[in-house]
């Protein structure tokens, strides 16, 4: 592989094309790289696989992770077709890479009717100020379990 960022950025605006093309789901494609390979690599299948999780971001950490046997990315760096939507930017900082790149912008995105402007507005609301209802249950019950786990001495601290 080449060592540098415009070869992986390349690639997956190219990959996203393809993906495109053989209607597997929308223009969206990411590669997660570690010491200059590709790790994994995977596209948009949400419409495809009925999964509005499948996105490209998501499912490249999810078999990333796999493939290295870990639960974070810490030397990988993620090269995505388009700026990550929330829940991907959310999977992405739980995975921890050391850098992520980008081409399409979210306004990008938006302007081709790929608009989750209105994820980013919702999470500065109060839950109670939220277009979903959000309901709190079950706390006394739960929080148990927690304190429990603060005090497992045998955990995987992440």
């Amino acid at each position: 592989m080449e060592n540098n960022h415009e070869y992986f950025m390349s690639k997956a605006v190219e990959l996203s094309l393809e993906n495109m093309r053989a209607w597997k789901g929308g223009p969206f494609w990411a590669i997660v790289v570690k010491n200059w390979k590709i790790v994994w690599q995977w596209a948009n299948h949400v419409t495809s696989e009925n999964d509005p999780t499948a996105h490209a971001e998501v499912v490249a950490i999810r078999d990333a992770c796999k493939n290295l046997w870990t639960f974070q990315l810490d030397d990988c760096i993620i090269y995505t077709s388009c700026e990550p939507c929330p829940m991907c930017l959310g999977a992405i900082y739980w995975a921890r890479p050391k850098a992520i790149y980008f081409a399409n912008s979210r306004k990008d995105a938006a302007d081709i009717g790929f608009d989750d402007d209105f994820i980013y507005q919702e999470l500065k609301k109060e839950l109670e100020e939220r277009s979903l209802p959000i309901h709190v249950l079950g706390k006394e019950e739960a929080i148990k379990v927690f304190e429990e786990w603060k005090q497992k001495s045998d955990k995987i601290e992440y």
